[in-house]
Order: structure tokens, then C-alpha cells, then sequence
């Protein structure tokens, strides 16, 4: 090959090597967070929870004691939310059973979680901020305006999610559809209270 014609090869070859880029190794995948499956098992049928104890660990915690301990067996799902056909929630646990009822826990941010109320979310019902025990309820619909905003005024914590629901999202929605009692209830809870609970038979960690 004539010499002057691989000297001129080599000459735009270069240039075009240098502008290609170097391998890059990817970086491994982000390790998906633990959770932890728990089975409410009720009269009407089987909810199975998928409990982020990674992300929200002190409510997820406090929630797996109570499971543990068997305190939430024999409890209910006792009172609805619905604000109109697959929006609401339905909520259940302890009702401050002074018998069953373990120390309320610090609540725990959606703002620090980085979890949010999305469809079937489960959470703990609070008054303030830190008063949470064993009382909890599942989202039916995106809720985010239960998340925790610092931009708002007042207690603008939110709600501490800890879960969601990974089956029986059928029976969240008979239970969002069970009549309630008209008298039942005080104050902004008058009228949501089931007329007749639904009992949570046993709350199990699943296998």
C-alpha cells in the first residue's frame, strides 16, 4: 500500500478515535426497599399488605408489633370515607382499647419517607402529629393532599403512609361501599361509622 496514503488514513483516523466515547461501566441497580407482607384476614375476605419497613420504618414497626403481639386480631374495620364511587377510604384498628393499645410513636413524614398517598396506601390515622397507635386506614384513589407539605400553614405534616395494598383491593372496595349508621359517629365522624364493622379475624406476617 502506498505509504504517503496510509500516513494520510492514519491522519483522519485519529482525530475520529479521539472523539470516541469511553466505555462506561452502568452503576448497579438501586437496591429495592424491604418490606415485609402482612394478611388481614377478614369476614368479608383477605387483604394482603406489602409494609415498607425500609422507608418508614418506626410506623411500619409499630404496625408489625401489633401484628405480632395479636393485637389486631378480632378488631374492625369500623368507619368510611367516601367522598364518591372509588374515592375514600375505609379505616380500622384498636378504637384506643386501653387493653390492647401499645405508646403512641413520632410521626414519620411522607416529606421523610418519600412514600405518598396513592391508590391503596395504608396509613396511620392521628390527631396530632405523634399521638398515632393503632389505628389505620387504606386510601381508595390518589390522595395527595394527605401527604406532608411544609409550603402550608398549621399541622401541614400529613399522614404517616407506611404500605400498600398488594391484593384484596376487591374487598377495600366492598368495604368503601357497606352502609353506614346516620347517628353513629361524633363530631366530623357523625355518619361514618359502619353500621355493622367489618371484624378483622387475624393480622398474620406472610410467609
Amino acid at each position: 500500500m502506498n505509504r504517503r496514503f496510509v500516513l494520510a488514513l492514519a491522519a483522519i483516523a485519529a482525530p475520529l478515535l479521539a472523539q470516541a466515547p469511553a466505555l462506561v461501566t452502568p452503576p448497579p441497580p438501586a437496591p429495592v426497599p424491604a418490606t415485609v407482607k402482612v394478611a388481614l384476614q377478614t369476614s368479608e375476605g383477605t387483604i394482603v399488605l406489602a409494609v415498607e419497613k425500609d422507608r418508614a420504618p418506626i410506623t411500619a414497626g409499630n404496625f408489625l408489633r401489633y401484628v405480632d403481639q395479636k393485637r389486631l386480631d378480632g378488631t374492625t374495620f369500623y368507619r368510611v370515607v367516601k367522598v364518591q364511587d372509588n374515592f375514600g377510604l375505609i379505616q380500622g384498628g384498636l378504637r384506643n382499647d386501653p387493653k390492647r393499645v401499645l405508646k403512641p410513636i413520632p410521626h414519620e413524614p411522607t416529606s421523610k419517607t418519600g412514600l405518598s398517598h396513592t391508590d391503596g396506601t395504608i396509613s396511620m390515622a392521628r390527631a396530632a402529629p405523634g399521638s398515632a397507635t393503632a389505628d389505620f386506614f387504606i386510601t381508595v384513589g390518589d390522595q395527595p393532599s394527605m401527604n406532608a407539605d411544609p409550603t402550608q400553614p398549621g399541622d401541614n405534616l400529613g399522614f404517616a403512609a407506611f404500605g400498600h395494598v398488594v391484593e384484596g383491593m376487591d374487598v377495600v372496595h366492598h368495604l368503601l361501599d357497606a352502609p353506614t349508621s346516620p347517628t353513629a359517629g361524633e363530631g366530623a365522624m357523625k355518619g361514618q361509622m359502619l353500621a355493622a364493622p367489618v371484624k378483622i379475624v387475624t393480622a398474620r406476617r406472610v410467609p
